[in-house]
């Protein structure tokens, strides 16, 4: 019997994680994040959400997506996962050797700007913190991220990040807010 879906309501920011296998790299080389990257391109024609920001790295990858249904997540992950273990393993003749991934998906809903923000540099982040590189600014092919250029270190790390992302997503929260309150 298949597990129930994930409840992820749309209308809200989700920091979007999945991990392989007892840490297993996900990514050997340059093709294969080029690779990887043609299967949320395909997911998102399938099912069109709001991409925020991205990071792939070598054992795992990060999304902050904004859906704007109920399911809408659910739905874009379960193919992107699938589809993506399914093209590594044919790749790398691995068919019937067991998972990709170590679990489905993990989902963790954004409520607040000042989150919001953390997630979004924490993403954009995550390769010169795992020592990758020095800086975003220096990602080549090995690591990839996209984002809008959100977070931008200045002098002693303070960062800025671009404001109407967040006040977008403030007026979401909102609205949602009063909707549940009628």
């Amino acid at each position: 019997m298949p597990r129930a879906p994930r409840h992820t309501p749309g209308g809200y920011v989700y920091h979007v994680l999945n991990r392989g296998i007892a840490r297993r790299t996900l990514f050997h080389k340059p093709a294969d994040y080029d690779a990887f990257r043609r299967v949320p391109e395909e997911s998102l024609q399938r099912h069109p959400t709001r991409l925020l920001a991205y990071c792939l790295m070598p054992t795992h990858w990060r999304f902050v997506f904004w859906p704007k249904h109920d399911g809408q997540l659910t739905n874009l992950l379960r193919w992107l996962t699938l589809t993506h273990s399914d093209r590594w393993h044919t790749h790398y003749h691995s068919i019937g050797s067991g998972n990709v991934y170590q679990n489905r998906f993990k989902a963790f809903a954004v409520a607040e700007d000042e989150y919001l923000y953390a997630v979004l540099c924490y993403v954009e982040r995550n390769p010169v913190q795992a020592g990758l590189v020095r800086r975003a600014q220096d990602l080549g092919v090995d690591v990839a991220t996209g984002s809008a250029g959100l977070c931008r270190t200045r002098q002693r790390e303070t960062m800025e990040v671009n404001k109407p992302a967040l006040v977008q997503t403030r007026a979401n929260i909102a609205a949602r807010q009063d909707e549940g309150n009628r």
